[in-house]
C-alpha cells in the first residue's frame, strides 16, 4: 500500500523560490520531506531561491536550486532532467508559476497574450507532462491556478482565460496517470497578498478586493493569505490522495463554482 505521508518524499516545485512557493516548499521540508528541488525563474530570484534552499536545509532535508524560464517543451524537459539528477525522482510536483496581467480585452496586444499563455498554459501542460513520465507510481500533481475561474468579471480575461485549460489538463491528466496510483489536482486562490496582486490593481480595486470575500473580516489583509493556500496544497500531496481531476477553490467565499 502506498504511503502517502510527506516524511522521506522527494519534491520538486516550480517557482518555488518565494511567495506561495517559497512557502510550500519551507512547509513540505519541515513536514519532513527528504529533498526538495526549487525552480526559481530568472537572476532577479536567484537571492530568494538561496534563501528557500537555506530554509529547506535548515529543517534537515535537501535541497537544491533550478534556474529557467519554462515557456518551452524543451525547457521543461531540462528543469526535470536537472532536478531527477540533483535528487531522484519526485514523489510529488508542484507547479506554482503563473504571471498576472488585467486590461481590457481592447488593449491585449499579441505580444500580451502569447506571452501570457506561454507562461500560464504551455508552461503548465509541459509541466504536467513531465511529471507524468518522471513520478513514481502513486506520486502526487498539483498546479496553482485562479479562482477567477469562478468569477464573472471583466480585464482580467487573458489571465484567467490562460489558466482555465489547466482545469481540463487536470481532468485529462488524472485519467492518463490515474492507472499508475497518480492523484492530479488543481487548487484556485482567491486574489493573495503578493507583489503579483499589487502589480495590478489600482488602490481602490485593492480595497475592495481586500473585503470581498465572505471570510474576508478574519483574514490576516482581506485577501486570500498564501498561508492559508499552504495547508490545502500540503493535503492534497499527502493524505488527501483520494481526490483526483479536481479544481478546488479556495478563495474564503470569493467565487465559487
Amino acid at each position: 500500500m502506498t504511503d502517502h505521508r510527506i516524511k522521506g518524499k522527494t519534491v520538486i516545485i516550480a517557482g518555488g523560490a518565494k511567495n506561495l512557493g517559497g512557502l510550500i516548499a519551507r512547509d513540505l521540508a519541515g513536514q519532513g520531506a527528504k529533498a526538495i528541488a526549487i525552480h526559481y525563474n530568472s537572476a532577479a530570484t536567484k537571492a530568494d531561491a538561496e534563501a528557500t534552499v537555506a530554509a529547506i536545509k535548515a529543517s534537515g532535508a535537501e535541497a537544491v536550486a533550478l534556474q529557467g524560464d519554462l515557456t518551452t517543451a524543451a525547457a521543461m524537459d531540462a528543469l526535470f532532467a536537472e532536478a531527477v539528477a540533483a535528487v531522484g525522482r519526485p514523489d510529488i510536483a508542484i507547479n506554482t508559476t503563473g504571471m498576472v496581467l488585467k486590461t481590457p480585452i481592447a488593449a491585449v496586444t499579441e505580444a500580451d497574450y502569447d506571452r501570457i499563455f506561454a507562461i500560464n498554459s504551455k508552461a503548465a501542460f509541459f509541466f504536467i507532462q513531465n511529471a507524468g513520465k518522471h513520478l513514481k507510481d502513486g506520486g502526487k500533481l498539483c498546479t496553482i491556478v485562479t479562482s477567477l475561474l469562478g468569477a464573472f468579471t471583466g480585464l482580467y480575461s487573458i489571465y484567467a482565460g490562460s489558466k482555465a485549460p489547466v482545469e481540463h489538463f487536470t481532468r485529462a491528466a488524472s485519467k492518463e496517470f490515474g492507472a499508475r496510483g497518480i492523484s492530479v489536482t488543481a487548487v484556485a486562490p482567491g486574489p493573495m497578498e503578493t507583489p503579483f496582486f499589487y502589480g495590478q490593481e489600482t488602490a481602490e480595486s485593492a480595497r475592495y478586493n481586500q473585503t470581498a470575500a465572505d471570510l474576508s473580516p478574519f483574514s490576516r489583509t482581506g485577501l486570500t493569505d498564501p498561508e492559508d493556500i499552504v495547508p490545502l496544497v500540503r493535503f492534497l500531496v499527502s493524505e488527501g490522495w483520494w481526490i483526483t481531476g479536481q479544481t478546488i477553490l479556495a478563495n474564503g467565499g470569493y467565487t465559487t463554482k
